[in-house]
């Protein structure tokens, strides 16, 4: 895994080729230093103490938590993953398991399917790559349950490789603070890619720790439903606030009720299926 701490980016460090590949640029190479200088120096007295970030846990650490992390919350995640880590520390661990216990100790994270994914990776792992978490893009991409996300995030944050992350909180922090916009679009876009991977900066590790930083201010500080725009390191430079509320634009669609849901009920099924 790569140092916790990479050089910084400061506002006067090597300018970012930045703007969308369709040639207009929403703002300039000097307010994208800005932003990700002020992200950076938040993230480093606001990072959450999760587990999976502590040294020594390599990148079969990282890789369980970004499959934990998949439609559940990062809060339920922090608490399976230290009992999933001690049991399983490696893939050859996890492959040398049965499919049942891995969905038993799965426990209630939810889509039991992804632990099932888990342990095919794990073999897979076993079989192929010596044991270890993949490097390449395409072999990540290759194992059971990892997509264009997951495999992106793996080669950031357990290989600090120079690589866009676009998950739904990066988006939504790049949305509002460079083109104005309250939400991403539904999916994404090449001018939005474009404008992500020349967002970062050229040193591999400076970007891979950037691309942490903007993923957790966008899940603490500029969230979908209320975003703390009062405290906002980069109020000054957030093309939304200049236009108005971020929340004003439109809403996300909310979640549907859980009681007395089709999830409910599967995971009632789930529960007694393990018990069994």
């Amino acid at each position: 895994m790569p140092p916790r701490r990479p050089r910084p980016a400061t506002d006067d460090g090597p300018a970012t080729d930045f703007g969308p590949a369709t040639g207009t640029s929403p703002t300039t190479d000097g307010t994208a230093q800005h932003v990700a200088a002020r992200i950076l120096a938040w993230y480093d007295t606001a990072e959450r103490a999760l587990p999976w970030r502590a040294p020594g846990h390599g990148a079969w650490g990282v890789y369980v938590s970004e499959v934990m992390a998949q439609q559940t919350q990062v809060a339920r995640v922090a608490e399976v993953w230290p009992a999933w880590m001690q049991r399983w520390p490696s893939p050859a661990a996890l492959a040398a398991s049965s499919p049942a216990e891995v969905v038993r100790q799965w426990g209630r994270l939810g889509y039991p399917r992804r632990a099932l994914w888990m342990h095919a990776a794990a073999t897979a792992m076993v079989l192929h790559h010596g044991g270890q978490v993949p490097r390449d893009a395409d072999a990540l991409r290759a194992l059971p349950g990892v997509g264009e996300y997951t495999a992106a995030a793996i080669r950031a944050f357990a290989f600090g490789e120079r690589v866009a992350v676009l998950d739904v909180n990066v988006r939504r922090v790049h949305a509002r603070a460079f083109f104005g916009s309250g939400h991403p679009a539904p999916s994404v876009t090449l001018a939005e890619r474009a404008h992500h991977e020349r967002f970062l900066p050229a040193d591999a590790l400076t970007a891979a720790h950037l691309s942490q930083a903007v993923m957790e201010f966008g899940a603490v500080v500029c969230t979908a439903r209320a975003p703390q725009c009062a405290s906002c390191p980069i109020a000054d430079s957030c093309a939304c606030l200049r236009g108005g509320s971020p929340t004003a634009e439109r809403r996300p669609r909310k979640q549907a009720v859980f009681v007395g849901s089709d999830r409910q009920c599967r995971g009632a099924l789930m529960q007694v299926l393990r018990d069994a």
